[in-house]
């Protein structure tokens, strides 16, 4: 059984009031993976939001048949597959277990709904959101700026 305790350490519902964290819990499953289990793969439907409370998943994209790069981890207290909060989208990368992971997960159907009837959680989960992919984003940019740098043909131009 889920308590609002449990939904309060994630980053992104941390900032629900205690009736909003009350109306997350029917519509939260409990997910179990073992290691190496992929959560989704890149390509399909994005149809439900995740947070990871134990394990540790890698967010891959394959790059050719024989090459991925890995673009992030998540650990426990943050959410990845948000692409399901957008509109007939799909997952942009694979979520890979690197260790055996519990993941609580929000139908994007169902999240949505809530998120629809009562405007103030939809707001705070929005901005939680924003703030998650900002932080994505700068972290890509980071690695993309030092990959630059690093190589070898374009450090000569600097």
């Amino acid at each position: 059984m889920i308590h609002t305790d449990d939904l309060k350490q994630f980053i992104m519902l941390g900032y629900l009031s205690e009736d909003m964290l009350k109306s997350l819990i029917p519509i939260t499953d409990i997910l179990s993976f073992n290691k190496d289990e992929m959560v989704f793969k890149e390509g399909e439907k994005a149809d439900r939001l995740f947070l990871l409370h134990k394990g540790k998943i890698l967010l891959e994209q394959r790059v050719t048949g024989t090459m991925t790069v890995s673009l992030s981890s998540i650990k426990p207290g943050f959410s990845f597959g948000w692409s399901a909060m957008l509109d007939n989208n799909l997952y942009s990368s694979d979520a890979i277990c690197a260790e055996p992971c519990e993941v609580y997960s929000f139908r994007e159907s169902r999240i949505k709904n809530l998120m629809e009837k009562d405007h103030s959680m939809g707001f705070i989960i929005s901005q939680r959101l924003l703030y998650v992919i900002k932080k994505r984003f700068d972290a890509r940019t980071d690695q993309f700026i030092k990959t630059i740098k690093l190589h070898p043909d374009i450090s000569k131009l600097l």
